[in-house]
């Protein structure tokens, strides 16, 4: 009988990388935080300069929310044993991501076609600020990606099996965090902004 207890207590704990993703997710939260709480405090300045986002990050926002159903869909068919539709769902997952950074960056150069400079002697803050947010972003779903491309070649290999979906879920969670997180700066720069 100690020994149900113990295994139920096991179950309920947290595996240890899940701790340290979470601290990471948690380090993440507070820069962005941080970030967005100084463009609220630079924005009440006189040479603040007001600007559409172009259309290309709303689209770039579609793109990163499919990516995190089919990294969903990728976790589910992990846990049922197909192989196959695993792979499936990480490589369109991993394509997903590539399009959203492609989309960012063409954001990016429609803000300059239209004389907005993210950086240098013409930028204001207000565009230079959009840049680093977008970008420091966008390095983070460059990360997951990477961790995308590492898992999906990971399950081409003959060792691979499914019985361990830890790193899957691992980066699952990592992914709808980057998701979400996208979600609450283009709203932010969207409309707060």
């Amino acid at each position: 009988m100690a020994t149900d207890v113990k295994t139920g207590a096991e179950k309920n704990k947290i595996h240890p990388y899940k701790m340290v993703l979470y601290a990471g997710l948690g380090s993440i939260v507070m820069m962005f935080a941080g970030l967005t709480s100084a463009y609220i405090v630079k924005k009440s300045q006189a040479n603040w300069l007001d600007f559409e986002l172009p259309n290309v990050f709303l689209i770039s926002t579609f793109v990163i929310l499919l990516s995190s159903f089919t990294i969903q869909m990728a976790v589910k068919k992990a846990k049922e044993g197909l192989q196959n539709q695993y792979r499936g769902f990480l490589s369109v997952t991993a394509i997903l991501g590539v399009v959203f950074m492609i989309l960012q960056l063409q954001g990016f150069m429609a803000l300059q076609t239209n004389n907005i400079a993210l950086t240098g002697p013409r930028s204001n803050s207000a565009a230079s600020f959009l840049f680093v947010i977008t970008l420091l972003h966008l390095f983070h779903v460059l990360g997951g990606v990477l961790a995308l491309i590492g898992v999906s070649f990971k399950s081409f290999s003959a060792k691979n099996n499914l019985e361990n979906t830890l790193p899957v879920q691992l980066l699952s969670t990592y992914w709808h965090f980057v998701d979400i997180l996208w979600i609450y700066l283009f709203v932010f720069l969207h409309w707060i902004g």
